[in-house]
């Protein structure tokens, strides 16, 4: 049987300085996992500094480290679409800043809670939702936020009046100011914002883009 911990007493990783400053995921997925230097490059001049690479894309494990070394402390590299303890542990000892899920697995939440690293399960009904945020995570992935829209994340604030949010699936750029303002963590964004920069698109234009995304969550509300 599932046991769920205390909310009040369960080890819960803090978000990132970064990620509360700049309130964006950017989720990467391309051909190869070599394709990821120019478009975090790109990325990082707009201001967009928390960086998810998804394992569904092939070089993940090899190319981690190298961004790593790359980038260093100018963004925050974490990985997504985990989905098994195993996948977790490795890019744990790999340097993973964070780890996103598409569903809520406890075996994943657990062993980030107990290394201090920031954890994002995915769910998107109240049950799964509420189970991951009694697990340890960091903030629970709204997934696919698309179908719900920010008016989800205050129905959720009335039962769980603490539980954090962040929305992801869907979620383009023009939504942004409402998921703020609605009280998310952050949003995540995916194609919207990368466009056809993995596909020889004007990475000038994905720092444009960025920029905006940026200025969007200021206006809308800031640092968390």
């Amino acid at each position: 049987m599932l046991r769920l911990e205390n909310p009040d007493t369960v080890s819960r990783p803090a978000p990132s300085a970064i990620l509360c400053n700049s309130r964006v995921v950017a989720v990467l997925r391309a051909g190869h996992a070599k394709d990821y230097g120019p478009v975090i490059e790109a990325l990082r001049d707009g201001g967009v500094l928390s960086i998810e690479l998804t394992l569904s894309t092939p070089g993940v494990f090899e190319e981690l480290p190298l961004l790593l070394e790359r980038f260093g402390g100018s963004v925050e590299i974490g990985v997504g679409t985990v989905t098994t303890l195993g996948e977790a542990e490795t890019v744990l000892e790999l340097g993973a800043a964070y780890i996103v899920t598409p569903v809520t697995e406890p075996d994943v939440i657990t062993a980030c809670a107990q290394r201090g690293v920031p954890v994002f399960p995915g769910g998107l009904t109240p049950t799964e939702l509420n189970t991951g945020w009694k697990l340890g995570a960091t903030a629970v992935k709204v997934f696919p936020a698309s179908t719900v829209g920010p008016g989800y994340v205050s129905q959720l604030r009335g039962p769980f009046p603490d539980i954090q949010v962040v929305p992801s699936g869907g979620v383009e750029i023009g939504d942004v100011p409402a998921w703020i303002r609605a009280g998310a963590l952050a949003v995540s964004l995916g194609g919207p914002l990368l466009g056809d920069a993995f596909k020889g698109g004007s990475l000038t234009e994905l720092t444009t883009r960025a920029r905006r995304v940026r200025a969007l969550v200021d206006e809308a509300g800031g640092k968390k």
